[in-house]
């Protein structure tokens, strides 16, 4: 059989959003597994790197979840390793491009460390958000804060903006039949769902919510 031509499958991103909120993610409510999820990572990586000497060593890990009922907006805070405005380019503009695999490449540590996939998992964000902001301070040294928007169409906007923490917030501008997410009891359950075992502390509105001590490590007497 004689091959007579050899190309590359295109994918059209203008396509990828309806994919994402009708194929890939159908439950809504797990944006939020995903989001804490890449939280949790840019925490250890930061751990990791700072190890290294490649970046500023912070406080312990803590990922903060905020409501602005008048705005209509729920936000995801971390104090982890952070974007500079090339990284954001390189892993969210490049739709299921993941950083886990090339950051452990280069440290070499556990693979249970790195838990996520920033690409495509951030953007199930837009299943529930008309709107989403990313504001980023890398840990290295000598990097300016970088906010990339979105609307859920193929166009972005990044700018360099004030950011006083190193860390990453992803703010969601929520749609009107997606606001049962601006409801603190209705976080509270999907933080406990998804999020109880996870390693990071995980704060509502400034209260510690999950466990982060499993019951299979306690001791059988507790």
């Amino acid at each position: 059989m004689t091959v007579t031509e050899e190309g590359l499958i295109q994918i059209h991103t203008e396509n990828i959003f309806p994919i994402i909120k009708k194929a890939v993610y159908s439950d809504h409510e797990i944006f939020l597994r995903e989001l804490v999820s890449n939280s949790v990572d840019a925490i250890s990586k930061r751990r990791m790197a700072s190890i290294a000497g490649d970046c500023q060593e912070g406080e312990e890990g803590l990922i903060k979840i905020t409501i602005n009922r008048e705005k209509k907006q729920l936000t995801i805070s971390d104090n982890g390793i952070g974007m500079t405005s090339d990284e954001v380019k390189k892993y969210i503009n490049q739709v299921a491009f993941s950083s886990a695999e090339e950051f452990l490449e280069r440290y070499k540590q556990d693979t249970e460390e790195i838990i996520g996939h920033f690409g495509l998992g951030f953007y199930s964000s837009f299943m529930v958000a008309s709107n989403v902001q990313l504001i980023s301070k890398s840990a290295k040294s000598n990097t300016e804060a970088v906010k990339w928007s979105c609307d859920g169409s193929p166009n972005f906007s990044l700018e360099e903006v004030e950011k006083d923490t190193i860390g990453t917030d992803v703010i969601l501008q929520l749609m009107e039949d997606e606001l049962e997410y601006i409801e603190p009891s209705r976080i509270k359950n999907l933080i406990k769902k998804y999020c109880d075992f996870m390693p990071v502390e995980v704060q509502l509105e400034g209260e510690s919510i999950n466990k982060r001590n499993p019951e299979w490590r306690r001791s059988p007497k507790e």
